[in-house]
Formats: structure tokens, sequence, C-alpha cells
């Protein structure tokens, strides 16, 4: 990506706001990391001054970034399989497999999708927040299979990235919730923010501290003590299902981290322990930013949430 500079001005004051997250906001393609670090590193300014993230936007602030030029990726390129359900000189869809990592980071610096595409890409990638790597437009847990968009081009990264912040983009998933829900349908609208105390996990919150969240399922088939359901999720924040479904007292199949007491009780009445989290990304829907075609993917349930519906069918 070329360097270029970019000047607003904050419009309305956020007390209670952070400059990195207020950026983030305004530049969806740039993860809060990545703003993070440009402005440690001086290239956003505020009325001229570098200042913190937590710094609060004020109403007439002069903000100037500077996105320079993108520099070599870190994480190198690995020849890892790929199932890709459609790919063009934009973007692609494919249909990652539970176990892989999206991007890299502490205790998993290699064998990543990010290494994947490094390989299967061959260059062609996005510069967003000046490092030059396949453009991971959303993300999917390291247990959860499924349908993921990759930009391929900073122009379509920026446009991807834009219809998933004016949720745009229509992601439906299958899971396997404990226990059995008591409606057919409904509706799942809290609040979620990082745990106060568990700093890896995510916790649904009832005050101001925590983003608007919003899921909505409907029960496709009971199961002996558990449930199988669709669920589409209207929001994107991180770990959104698997807490919502917590907070409403299902926890999904095979989650330890927000279920680990109710996951215990099912093994104790059906003797079936799930290997990972039962979560599938099985459809996803957008507008493509070159053709303006709507386009729609599905990705088949894989092997072991087959198992998993087989192992907790009432006659199995």
């Amino acid at each position: 990506m070329p360097e270029r500079t970019e000047t607003f001005t904050v419009e309305k004051s956020l007390p209670y706001g952070r400059m990195d997250t207020y950026l983030r906001e305004k530049f969806p393609a740039a993860s809060r990391g990545a703003l993070q670090r440009l402005m440690e590193q001086g290239h956003i300014l505020v009325n001229g001054h570098t200042v913190k993230p937590t710094h609060s936007p004020r109403a007439g602030e002069q903000i100037e970034v500077h996105w320079p030029e993108a520099i070599p990726a870190e994480a190198q390129p690995e020849e890892i399989p790929l199932t890709i359900l459609f790919e063009d000189q934009s973007l692609l869809v494919l249909n990652k497999p539970a176990g892989l990592v999206v991007h890299p980071g502490a205790g998993h610096e290699e064998h990543t999708l990010v290494n994947a595409l490094l390989h299967h890409c061959q260059g062609s990638l996005s510069g967003i927040g000046g490092v030059a790597r396949p453009g991971i437009v959303h993300r999917l847990d390291k247990d959860t299979s499924g349908c993921l968009v990759v930009a391929k081009n900073d122009e379509t990264h920026v446009a991807l990235s834009a219809q998933f912040a004016k949720r745009q983009v229509q992601k439906i998933y299958n899971a396997i919730v404990c226990g059995e829900l008591a409606r057919e349908s409904g509706e799942i609208r809290v609040a979620i923010a990082r745990h106060p105390s568990h700093r890896k996990r995510m916790a649904a919150r009832d005050d101001d501290s925590g983003r608007a969240a919003h899921t909505s399922y409907r029960v496709l088939e009971r199961l002996n003590a558990a449930t199988f359901a669709e669920v589409q999720i209207h929001t994107g924040r991180t770990h959104q299902v698997r807490v919502h479904f917590q907070f409403i007292g299902h926890p999904l199949v095979g989650d330890a981290i927000y279920g680990a007491r109710l996951n215990a009780r099912l093994k104790e009445l059906t003797s079936y322990a799930a290997p990972r989290v039962m979560l599938h990304a099985r459809e996803l829907s957008f507008i493509h930013p070159r053709t303006e075609e709507q386009m729609s993917f599905e990705a088949p349930l894989p092997k072991d949430f087959r198992e998993a519906l087989k192992a907790l069918r009432a006659d199995s």
C-alpha cells in the first residue's frame, strides 16, 4: 500500500471513549492493534501532537493519520491445504477447518491461516495498517469451522470492512448447545465486553462498558440433552455466539471456557464429549466490491459436527 495521509475533524466529544476505539470505527479495515502502533510511532497526530490510545476524542480536534508504505509481513508463507469455495482477482472465500488459527499471535506464530494465504496469494496482499498481509476482514475462532472471506487488495479490504461495519454481511451459523432451548426461536440482545478479571474471555454486560450485540436463533432439531440450532449474528463481537448462549443458560457443546459445568453434565447424561466447540459458519453473503453482485456461499457441516449430531440424537 503506498503512503498517504488523511485528515478530518472530530464532530462529537466522547468523554468516556478512547481514541483507538474511535479510529477503529472510522477505519474498520485497520485493527485496533495496528492503529495503536501507528499512534506510538507518531503516524497519528491530534492537533499536531501525539496522544495515547486512551485519549478521549473531543469535538473540534484535528486528526491527521499518516498511512506508511506497507512493510513485508513477518509471518512466513507455508504450504497448508485450503478448501477454497470461490476465488477471483479481488478476494477469496474459503471453508476454514476447525483447529486452524486465523492470525499469528502469542503461541501461534506459525501454521496459521495467514501463513497459508501468504503462500497461496503469492504477493497479492492488502497493506492496511502498514503491514503487507492477506486481508483478514473478519475472523473465526480457532475451533470454529466454516465460511471466511479474505481480501486480496486494499480496495477490496476497505469495501468489505465497510460492509461488515454497516452490518450488510449476512452470517449464519450452525451450533449445538447444551440443554433444551425453551423456545423454537429467539433474539438475544445483550452487550459484550472484555471480562473484568479473565482478559482472554468476554462477558455479557448490562451497563455502558459493553458494545451492543444482537444474535437470533431458531431450533433445527432437539437432541438428547442438547439442541441443534441455526444462529444468525447481526453484530460481530468477539466470542459473540458463545457468550450469548452462555448468557441464556445454554453454552455451546464442547465449550470448556464458557460452559465447562454444563458440558460435564452433558457427558454424564450422554457419554459424549465434543472434540471442540460445536460452532460452524455455514453461510456467508455479501456484495462483491468490484462487480457489485450479491454473493452467497455455504460450507457443508464437517465430519466431527455430523458425528456430534449422530451421538446426541435420542434414538442413537
